[in-house]
């Protein structure tokens, strides 16, 4: 118990604090809920000091549970969502929200960066050829990377632009608390698109990119290696936390990258899925490749010297999250009171009793956009074919096939790109505790389905695997063997002829509608 890595997993719904041994086993966590700040046009943002507050609270509720002594932590790891923007000063305090992954404010800076006179996906040709080159992709035309965002600041705000020390990743934020430093990784700065890349061990900004961005050099934080040791706590995080001084902050990763080693599918062509409030299906690949016209490409893994693929669709559980809030326990007139506790297990009992295939319904899951393997920020849910014959529970088991269809759908390209067929896909997020759902996953993708055991902890698990490594304590080869899979779910040959129907059903149905989406959604 004397050498204990403290984790910090800054979700969007609020951040998970974290205890592991040197085994990367859990010895506990807590967790604290942040507001999430949504906005007219595209808005989504949240309070840094929130995560601060709720990381001190959730971190004082764990040690307080497990009644460790906080002497005992010698190392701390963060992960945190993606493709955020925090500004601070030289004091290090923001200057404003944080913008989150979620906004798409910057899509008009981001159609004026990318525009040309010819063009191929709406890119100029010469502008994208260089960023594939350099970067491995290039910026999202739906405005929710994190250049757009700075752009954005630029554009529309530049008051703040000016007083802005440096941009910061909501990770990179967190170490700056913890250490006092400003600084991003190689993995965690890719979506500033103003990196050269194409030697995974040394990456470096790219002074071309940075010039075509138009954004200010001096703004950007010095890069450190990935997985690398950062430094010590600062000595006002030490007292507040009652740690050891010489505690070490590993430099940390974006949540897609801790959840690739937390999931324990480490090893080249291995995948899993994650399904929470949004979903990505991910595979560690040896070598560099891009595919533009999916919006996915290889990325610098949270494993030093390795790529990962990198995707994302936007919402999955956020979904179910809707459908329970807004329609079937939502707080008006016609409200029935609150949400009982255990409305996902009663949800499961409820969808199993439908036959597969909804009988006829089809939910379409775009319920603020998409990003892969589509780029359209203007597509929309909603349920299709639904009749005087269906009810609720029809429309449940819809909406968990219809996430499982868009997986199928991000699969196909995946697949491509790797160049072969996943032999299993391992389940994670919060997704991944629904047995009917992996059944129905592992018949839609007709893959194995390995449901990970804990899997709401791949993400701090992987973050705490990634600081033992970058520790020397825990070996790569090794690291597989710390996850555990609580069970496996083979394709259901009865269901693979629906299933396939359905799919080419689910995609005719985005083609036709998608001019339709554009013209509500502008």
């Amino acid at each position: 118990m004397s050498s204990l890595i403290l984790t910090i997993d800054l979700g969007t719904s609020g951040p998970k604090v974290s205890l592991f041994d040197t085994q990367a086993r859990c010895m506990g966590y807590q967790f604290q809920e942040v507001p999430l700040l949504l906005s007219d046009g595209g808005g989504a943002e949240q309070r840094p000091s929130d995560w601060i507050q709720a990381i001190t609270t959730a971190y004082q509720n764990l040690i307080a549970e497990t009644k460790i002594d906080p002497k005992d932590i010698v190392a701390i790891n963060c992960t945190a969502q993606w493709s955020g923007t925090v500004c601070v000063d030289k004091n290090g305090k923001e200057l404003m929200n944080a913008i989150i992954w979620m906004d798409t404010r910057g899509a008009e800076q981001v159609k004026k960066l990318t525009h040309g006179p010819i063009r191929v996906e709406g890119y100029a040709v010469g502008k994208i050829l260089k960023w594939i080159n350099l970067t491995g992709g290039g910026p999202t035309k739906s405005g929710k990377d994190s250049i757009a965002h700075i752009l954005y600041i630029k554009d529309k705000l530049p008051g703040i632009y000016e007083k802005t020390y440096k941009f910061l990743e909501p990770k990179d934020y967190l170490n700056l608390w913890l250490t006092g430093q400003c600084t991003a990784s190689f993995d965690s700065i890719l979506l500033y698109w103003i990196t050269d890349n194409r030697d995974i061990n040394n990456i470096t900004y790219h002074d071309g990119l940075i010039q075509l961005t138009g954004i200010d050099k001096e703004k950007l934080p010095p890069l450190v290696k990935t997985n690398s040791v950062l430094g010590k706590v600062t000595s006002s995080v030490a007292s507040l936390l009652q740690l050891n001084p010489e505690v070490k902050v590993i430099s940390g990763t974006p949540d897609v990258q801790s959840a690739a080693v937390g999931s324990g599918a480490i090893k080249d062509y291995d995948g899993h899925l994650y399904i929470g409030t949004s979903s990505w299906l991910v595979s560690h690949l040896p070598f560099k490749k891009t595919d533009m016209f999916h919006n996915m490409g290889t990325i610098p893994s949270g494993i030093p010297g390795r790529y990962l693929i990198a995707n994302e669709q936007e919402t999955a559980g956020a979904c179910l999250n809707f459908i329970k809030n807004n329609l079937l326990f939502a707080a008006d007139a016609l409200g029935t009171g609150a949400a009982p506790d255990n409305f996902y297990k009663r949800m499961d009992e409820v969808v199993e009793t439908v036959k597969p295939g909804s009988e006829g319904v089809i939910f379409l899951p775009w319920m603020y956009g998409e990003r892969s393997p589509v780029d359209d920020h203007h597509a929309r849910g909603g349920f299709y074919n639904l009749s005087l014959n269906n009810n609720r529970s029809h429309m449940m088991r819809a909406v968990l096939e219809g996430i499982a269809m868009n997986a199928r759908w991000l699969q196909l390209y995946v697949e491509k790109m790797m160049g072969r067929q996943f032999d299993f896909i391992n389940f994670i997020g919060g997704g991944a505790n629904s047995d009917i759902w992996s059944q129905i996953i592992a018949d839609v993708l007709n893959r194995p389905i390995r449901q990970v055991k804990e899997p709401l902890m791949a993400n701090s698990r992987g973050t705490a695997m990634l600081a033992l490594m970058a520790l020397g304590i825990l070996d790569l080869d090794k690291a597989a063997a710390a996850v555990e899979v609580k069970k496996e779910f083979l394709p259901n040959k009865a269901n693979k002829a629906l299933y396939d129907e359905r799919f080419d059903i689910f995609m005719d149905i985005y083609n036709r509608n998608k001019p339709i989406f554009a013209r509500l959604n502008k």
